[in-house]
């Protein structure tokens, strides 16, 4: 207990120094009995707050911000009445301030001394907060040991985005608890930290000493504007120089630069999300928090490395690509999408997932997003797991990247009965990027060179979606006309 970190010290490391606020007012703890009382008085003094949360106002790098911290010295952080008006005053005065929230959780649950009048006042936290997000407010949460409880089960779980001490303890369910209740102790290594980011439940584990650069970070993404883009865009128009099969053939080899290298080369600062809301995580999608080429965005993108026949593009990775798009339509930020698949989960365990409502889902928020969005066809482009992250305000698509609604053997085994016609069914089918432009379902083709590096590419690609997003931002003025794809005959 003695190394802990107070709520004091919590907020000395992350608040830019002095600038801290407080908004406390006294606590009225309601006529507490007499033993209650001493309990109180006893934590006052040793925790030296007079009540387990301390909120008010400070600056992360020169950012006004919002901060709710528990206080673990005082009843183990537990939240009663005044506890729990104390945050929703303080999460109602950030939304009225326009400012986001952070907080930080240390904390055994409801005080059990107060009973169900303090159980209850979680649902006013919770709706205080739902108001907060609803108002387009970023909301950070940053977990630390332990956190169980109500607190787990409210505002700990209710953020944009999840961070986590290493080691902590973090659960719905204390395992002393458990073990009294069930005789037996509670499995070990589940409610950890590091357990609950394997499942996508935290989005990063972050050391209390890299907190104010991590967070810094993140709200430098949801908060700041964009900045000149650095990046050379490719000029010019393309030529067909191979053929659709060719083009096929290079999108699949094992050295195409994929999503990772888009990020790595084309952006500027970048943030991990790994979570679905639903106790998941899927490596076949990339879910970010991105500046590419100076303009902060939502970034979703299928990883064609980490699909094979063992970990395929499956419903769990939609849904967390739709976590993206939710993230971006909350947020005011744009989407963007990249789309580099051979072709969605074909299985038992996709078909039970709900694979094919989950790519409907995709295609009808994608298709309905308030938000400026560009999407990206990186590369391989098969079936309704391309078409899921498709429709956007933009098109891109790289020289050799395609799309059909089959892999081209698929579909010469169902016109021919054999597969090889596939070549020839991929140039009647009008799968290439250059057939795509023509036909108005890509807007904008970015040129490979012969000597491309990936570095080279994916500096370009980040080009041309920073210019694009720079474009939609400045047009639209805040509000966004649904995607649809343009008629051939329709001006370019």
């Amino acid at each position: 207990m003695s190394d802990r970190m107070t709520a004091g010290d919590l907020l000395d490391l992350l608040l830019d120094q002095g600038s801290f606020e407080s908004w406390d007012e006294p606590v009225d703890h309601f006529d507490p009995d007499s033993a209650y009382r001493r309990q109180l008085e006893s934590a006052a003094e040793r925790s030296g707050t007079d009540e387990s949360v301390v909120t008010g106002r400070g600056f992360v790098g020169g950012r006004p911000t919002a901060v709710v911290v528990n206080e673990f010295r005082f009843l183990a952080g537990s939240i009663g009445r005044g506890a729990a008006l104390r945050i929703v005053s303080a999460v109602r005065r950030a939304t009225a301030e326009g400012i986001p929230i952070i907080a930080a959780t240390a904390s055994g649950g409801t005080r059990m001394q107060e009973g169900t009048p303090a159980f209850v006042h979680m649902v006013d936290i919770s709706r205080a907060l739902m108001e907060h997000r609803a108002a387009g407010l970023p909301y950070l949460a940053y977990l630390r040991h332990p956190t169980t409880g109500g607190v787990f089960a409210s505002w700990g779980s209710l953020a944009h985005f999840t961070m986590a001490e290493p080691g902590a303890l973090i659960g719905f369910l204390g395992p002393k608890v458990y073990e009294l209740l069930e005789g037996k102790p509670f499995p070990p290594g589940i409610q950890t930290t590091e357990a609950l980011a394997d499942r996508g439940i935290v989005d990063a584990v972050v050391p209390p000493e890299e907190l104010p650069q991590f967070v810094d970070r993140v709200l430098g993404l949801l908060l700041d504007p964009p900045t000149p883009a650095t990046r050379d865009r490719r000029t010019g128009g393309v030529r067909r120089t191979r053929s659709t099969w060719e083009s096929i053939r290079i999108t699949r080899g094992p050295h195409r630069p994929g999503v990772h290298e888009v990020l790595r080369y084309g952006s500027d600062t970048l943030v991990r999300l790994r979570a679905t809301e639903e106790c998941e995580h899927d490596s076949a999608i990339t879910l970010a928090l991105a500046r590419i080429d100076g303009q902060p965005c939502v970034v979703i993108g299928q990883d064609r490395v980490a699909q094979s026949g063992l970990a395929p593009l499956g419903p769990t990775a939609l849904r967390e690509a739709r976590r993206g798009m939710r993230l971006a339509d909350e947020l005011g930020l744009p989407l963007v999408s990249f789309i580099d698949t051979p072709g969605a989960e074909l299985s038992p365990e996709a078909e039970q997932g709900a694979l094919s409502g989950e790519i409907a889902r995709c295609i009808g928020r994608m298709s309905t997003m308030r938000v400026p969005t560009v999407s990206v066809l990186l590369g391989q482009g098969c079936g309704g797991g391309a078409l899921a992250l498709l429709p956007a305000h933009f098109v891109i698509a790289v020289e050799n990247a395609w799309l059909s609604p089959l892999p081209p053997e698929g579909a010469s085994a169902i016109v021919h009965g054999d597969l090889d016609h596939a070549a020839e069914m991929a140039q009647a089918q009008r799968v290439g990027a250059i057939d795509l432009l023509r036909d108005g379902t890509v807007h904008h083709i970015v040129p490979e060179y012969a000597d491309d590096t990936p570095e080279a590419l994916a500096c370009a690609i980040g080009a041309e979606i920073g210019a694009r997003l720079t474009a939609l931002r400045s047009s639209t003025a805040g509000t966004m006309s649904p995607p649809r794809f343009r008629r051939p005959d329709e001006a370019r």
